[in-house]
């Protein structure tokens, strides 16, 4: 947090606990979140009961000294809805997704207290992106259809939705590249095998391209997009195999697509320097960037709901039994040891870096 943001906020509490300290018997009492309460740490998501009760949001922070449960509700004395599905940021502010409420509750990142409830123009929304003053959301639509699935594009200055995209059904996670969003699109209940390509000047999707059944995860290297499909699941009927494949971002064609074998279901693709991290059969694997192989030896044993890499550490959620506290696992992808365990909320899902 700068200097001047500081500076403000102290300005506004001194202002707050003048106004509280007044003669009256019935003074309100007014409680201040602590400055940067959460500036430097890791957030995760936990998307909660499906139906009832109220996903939240658990912080650890970055030393790994404090860890603190259903902050916003700490915070703001308010649920975040059914379903948290994700987080996104935009500068200072965090946009938490609630899918089954279908709403964005937008906070202050650092504090978590919070600024605006996005609820107009989203069906099912699933995760967010920004580029400048422009959020994207994906939203599946009525999950009944496959014909109404949409990006909603957001004015983040003033927290509303002015646009819709139409897309291809399932849209799911989203990479930014310059001025470009590559969207996936999973299927939602059913099954998909695209990445379209929006053009955030026009707002427009430029072009789909064609990659394995259930692209389920990407991460960009360079003007590498790399693209995980999980393939199709035995209980379709139809079962495919998962691939890997790398697009060119300069000319959006494939340039290289990597086969699993034919009842493998990779997952949860991430970046961690010039090498990729999967999930598979009970164990995540590891792969050069300049590779054309599949590695053939995974490097920890475990399965996670929710994966990724950061500053040489692979964090990993468990979910148990999708009913009670879930735990957030960490591994030194130097020794590939598992370094910390924590509880954090049920069905934790997301993990997000908040630096």
């Amino acid at each position: 947090m700068n200097t001047l943001k500081k500076l403000a906020y102290l300005c506004i509490t001194a202002i707050v606990l003048a106004s509280c300290s007044s003669d009256d018997d019935a003074a309100p009492i007014i409680e201040v979140p602590p400055l940067g309460a959460y500036e430097n740490g890791v957030l995760i998501t936990n998307e909660g009961p499906f139906g009832t009760g109220s996903g939240t949001i658990s912080f650890i922070s970055e030393d790994y000294s404090t860890v603190e449960q259903s902050i916003f509700a700490a915070v703001n004395n308010s649920n975040l809805g059914n379903v948290v599905q994700s987080m996104g940021f935009a500068g200072d502010l965090a946009y938490i997704v609630s899918n089954n409420s279908h709403q964005i509750n937008v906070v202050n990142r650092n504090t978590f207290e919070a600024i605006a409830t996005i609820s107009t123009g989203l069906d099912n929304p699933r995760f967010f992106v920004a580029v400048g003053d422009t959020g994207y959301v994906s939203n599946w639509g009525d999950t009944g259809s496959e014909t109404d699935d949409f990006i909603a594009v957001i004015d983040l200055l003033t927290s509303t939705v002015t646009a819709t995209i139409p897309v291809s059904f399932g849209p799911e996670k989203m990479v930014v590249s310059g001025a470009k969003i590559y969207v996936a699109h999973q299927g939602a209940y059913g099954q998909n095998n695209l990445v379209s390509v929006v053009d955030t000047a026009g707002n427009t999707v430029e072009s789909e391209i064609l990659v394995g059944d259930v692209p389920n995860s990407m991460v960009l290297s360079g003007s590498d997009l790399w693209v995980l499909c999980g393939g199709k699941p035995s209980y379709t009927g139809a079962e495919t195999n998962g691939n890997l494949i790398k697009i060119n971002t300069a000319t959006n064609a494939v340039s290289e697509t990597l086969a699993f074998g034919d009842t493998e279901h990779p997952s949860g693709l991430s970046l961690d320097g010039s090498n990729l991290y999967y999930g598979l059969n009970g164990g995540v694997y590891e792969m050069r960037t300049s590779s054309n192989t599949l590695p053939q030896t995974l490097i920890i044993s475990g399965s996670f709901y929710g994966m990724t890499t950061h500053n040489g550490m692979l964090f990993g959620t468990d979910a148990g039994d999708f009913a009670s506290d879930g735990s957030l696992k960490i591994f030194d992808l130097a020794t590939y040891t598992e370094t910390q365990s924590f509880t954090v909320g049920i069905i934790p899902g997301g993990i997000y870096f908040n630096e």
